[in-house]
């Protein structure tokens, strides 16, 4: 007896029935299901009794790629039923699809992923002939709400039909002769048994070609790149999208005789089954079970595992698609009565009638779910929607989506989360986290907030565990205060119990980095320092290693970090770098980084590099807080690390001066570059030239000239102002200021200077560059403008209240009004990429 190929979609209950029915029917002596091939020997595990949904979590790691994949399970999957059925029917059940680390699964994380955007042109023929919105309801009206006889023959018919449309891809022929060869095996084992096949639909049309292809050339003609004893199109050089080094060239050093590019799809091992692939030596691969829930089933990316809205197909598999519409119109009634949305009883009369209306209309034997969802819109929604309703189209639902369609949506979806049986073997790392947390005192369910002092090497050890579980995604605690980077003074930490929902899943899956925590966050953050692109990124990726106390990965870390900052063309974001590895290089006293080496290497590279980019410096007017910031880095890694190596000083000095007097430069970065040259050659001002530069740059306009001073007063405040005093009775010495008697200041000095230039103006030129001026001034903090204020005064010969000239007499309520709306502009100029380097931020 030949084989029997069922075509399926993925997590259909109509196809469910049809795999259970023709088991029962057929009694095969083999079912061959779409799967990992290298689970063969674990089925036993996986028809333990767990609660679905689960899935089959795989992953590959070598030292050119990293891939993660899962075949996600529920009640009603087909293929999940030919292995509980086929079991039952006594029938030998395998998987037959390559593993999921394999070339041929090239970007693709979700094994069950439909097919259905390589047959689009064939799905919208159909849609049209059929008058309906989308794939989804058209399978609906051809498959789930139609009876059970015939449904076979429709499949197989709608399967052929889309197929012959579509162009498969070097991976999807490699998977399908690889399948074949298991068919061939099969029915020669059977010896005239049945055989049962039940794979994707797309599939299933060159699975029958392949299958019948009798010699080389019919098995070319079949499946053309495809020949007797190797599948091509899946070597080093045939996957699209892949390079070349990053696919290991497992056929070559794994089976002898076959040659380079091959998969050993026709090969038979001394069973008489295919071989299944083996990575390389020295990758790390293997797969494990984990929970899954239809929400993770429902929104993968994009409904693109078969199936949308899995808890109502839960209960059209449970109850059939009559009482599954009923139950869903109740439930999202009690689901918006929950959340204080009224509804009345006569809306949900209103939403049966439209349904029913609706199923009659379309001719629909049996309630369908889009009659069901269109019936509670059309009676619960009486406003406008700005967007179609999202069962109409495909994709993820968008953000401001109508509060009744979100929670329709919901109830749809589901809350079901599988579980494991206990007996399931799970990877080491889910036991070594388990023993550290019950060692640290944090195993259980998070009752209170830890509150740790990173000073105790006891509650350190505890810290360094919690950080591990964040860098690897696993929830249960969040952190809520503590040292957010390297120069921060704080030695505690707080953190905070969170919901755990899906922590056995993300342990299971973080198994996939390494055995222990350790190794494990090591693995996720050398992955990070290999992938991220931007030097901010890094830098925080370099303080999550210090954290987790990865000592091992700091070392790969900041060689990664030493090798980027050499190229990176922002000085904002490498200031960002510059930054956390000077604050960890000087300060560090509980992480045991302080004065490493290879921080002084970042340091000493990053300095320089931002010195080459800072003489080169061009652009618009305004004020680049982040580039300012990395003026300030420089300005404190020269100060304060002078042992590193690479810093001269004095070269950094004359590059400042260079930059200072480029006509060129931005103003903000001249201001910046002449402070930076006052604190390197002259910080106590014996020699200080600011009057005359302000009085230079005010020549070319008041907004210059506040750039200019931003820039100043980020890298040299206090040694340019350090003249602005007052004495004992001061306002600087707190009270109310009156009565002070401010220290007289020359005219040469820089407020006096500033004084001059702004009476000089006339009204409508100083409301001009008012703006800029603050945003200069708030470099400043309270204190230090009263002292301003009160040298103001001093040279008018004024007595009084220095912190008087600092409060204004508007609303308070005017002031708070104004502020947010300029946070509105602001945040709508950077949506629309409008806004000039951070003009309207804050300085810090």
């Amino acid at each position: 007896m030949t084989a029997v190929f069922l075509g399926v979609r993925h997590h259909s209950p109509a196809c469910a029935r049809l795999v259970e029915r023709t088991i029962d029917e057929l009694r095969p002596a083999h079912v061959l299901v779409e799967g990992p091939a290298e689970m063969n020997p674990r089925l036993d595990e996986l028809l333990l009794g767990h609660e679905l949904p689960v899935a089959v979590f795989s992953h590959y790691r070598d030292g050119r790629r990293a891939a993660t994949s899962w075949a996600p399970l529920c009640d009603y999957s087909p293929e999940w039923v030919a292995l509980r059925a086929g079991r039952a029917a006594g029938a030998e059940v395998r998987f037959i699809d390559l593993p999921a680390w394999h070339p041929a699964f090239a970007e693709r994380t979700n094994r069950y992923a439909d097919a259905e955007v390589r047959y689009a042109r064939a799905t919208e023929r159909l849609c049209e002939q059929f008058a309906v919105d989308s794939p989804d309801a058209l399978w609906d009206r051809l498959f789930e709400v139609e009876p059970d006889e015939g449904v076979a023959e429709r499949l197989d018919a709608y399967f052929a039909l889309v197929r012959g449309d579509a162009e498969a891809d070097a991976g999807d022929r490699a998977r399908e002769a690889y399948m074949a060869s298991w068919v061939r095996a099969a029915v020669a084992a059977a010896d005239g048994g049945p055989v049962l096949v039940v794979t994707g639909g797309f599939h299933q049309p060159a699975l029958r070609r392949l299958v019948a292809a009798d010699g080389p050339e019919a098995v070319r003609e079949a499946a053309p790149g495809v020949e007797l004893g190797a599948v091509r199109g899946v070597g080093r050089d045939a996957v699209p999208g892949v390079e070349p080094d990053a696919v290991p060239d497992v056929e070559r050093d794994a089976v002898p005789g076959v040659e380079h590019g091959a998969v050993r799809g026709f090969e038979l091992g001394a069973d008489g089954w295919p071989l299944v692939p083996e990575p390389p030596a020295g990758a790390d691969a293997g797969s494990f079970l984990v929970p899954y829930s239809f929400r993770r089933l429902d929104a993968f990316a994009g409904y693109e595992s078969g199936m949308p809205s899995p808890g109502f197909y839960q209960e059209v598999w449970e109850r059939g698609p009559q009482e599954a519409a009923e139950r869903l119109l109740r439930t999202v009634v009690e689901r918006l009565r929950a959340r204080k949305v009224p509804v009345s009883t006569a809306d949900l009369v209103a939403a049966r009638s439209l349904t029913e209306g609706l199923t009659a209309l379309r001719g629909h034997p049996r309630t369908a779910r889009i009659d069901v969802l269109d019936g509670l819109a059309g009676a619960l929604i009486t406003d406008d929607l700005d967007g179609p309703l999202p069962w109409t189209v495909r994709g993820a639902l968008r953000a401001g989506t109508h509060p009744v369609v979100v929670e329709i949506l919901a109830a749809c979806g589901g809350a079901r989360t599988g579980r494991l049986h206990p007996g399931t073997p799970a990877p080491p790392l889910v036991h070594d986290v388990a023993a550290q947390l019950d060692r640290l005192g944090l195993s259980g369910d998070p009752a209170r907030a830890p509150r740790l002092d990173l000073t105790d090497p006891g509650d350190l050890e505890r810290s360094r565990a919690l950080h591990g579980l964040r860098v690897l995604g696993v929830p249960g605690y969040e952190r809520t205060a503590g040292p957010a980077h390297g120069v921060d003074p704080v030695f505690t930490e707080r953190w905070e119990p969170r919901p755990a929902d899906g922590r056995d899943a993300a342990l299971v899956e973080a198994g996939a980095y390494g055995a222990t925590l350790a190794e494990a966050a090591a693995a996720v953050l050398a992955e990070r320092a290999r992938e991220e692109t931007d030097a901010g990124a890094l830098a925080a990726a370099l303080f999550d290693t210090v954290l987790c106390g990865v000592s091992g990965l700091s070392a790969h870390l900041l060689s990664e970090l030493g090798a980027r900052v050499g190229v990176l063309a922002q000085p904002g974001p490498l200031g960002e770098v510059l930054s956390t590895a000077l604050g960890l290089w000087r300060h560090d006293r509980v992480y045991g980084v302080a004065r490493d080496p290879l921080l002084a290497a970042v340091i000493g590279g990053a300095t320089d590099r931002l010195l080459w980019l800072l003489e080169g410096a061009r652009g618009p007017g305004g004020v680049d807080l982040p580039r300012l910031r990395a003026v300030v880095a420089v300005r404190d890694a020269l100060c304060h690390a002078p042992g590193v190596s690479g810093l001269d000083r004095s070269a950094a000095a004359a590059v400042a001066r260079r930059v200072g007097r480029d006509t060129g430069a931005p103003f903000d970065v001249r201001g910046a570059a002449f402070g930076l040259h006052h604190v390197l050659v002259d910080p106590a001002g014996a020699s200080d030239g600011t009057a005359d530069a302000v009085r230079a740059v005010a020549l070319s306009g008041v907004e210059a000239l506040g750039d200019w001073l931003a820039g100043l007063f980020a890298v040299a405040r206090d040694e340019v102002t350090a003249g602005v005093r007052t004495d004992a009775g001061g306002a600087s010495e707190g009270g109310t200021g009156d009565g002070a008697h401010p220290v007289p200041e020359g005219a040469g000095s820089l407020v006096g200077v500033l004084d001059d230039v702004l009476c000089g103006l006339p009204e409508s030129a100083f409301l001009a560059g008012l703006p800029a001026l603050r945003q200069a001034f708030a470099f400043f903090p309270p204190r230090e403008r009263e002292r301003i204020a009160a040298q103001l005064l001093a040279r008018r010969g004024l007595r009084g209240s220095s912190r008087a000239l600092l409060r204004t007499t508007a609303d308070p309520l005017l002031i708070a009004r104004a502020g947010a709306l300029e946070d509105r502009v602001t945040g709508l100029l950077a949506r629309y990429g409008l806004d000039r380097h951070g003009i309207g931020g804050t300085p810090s």
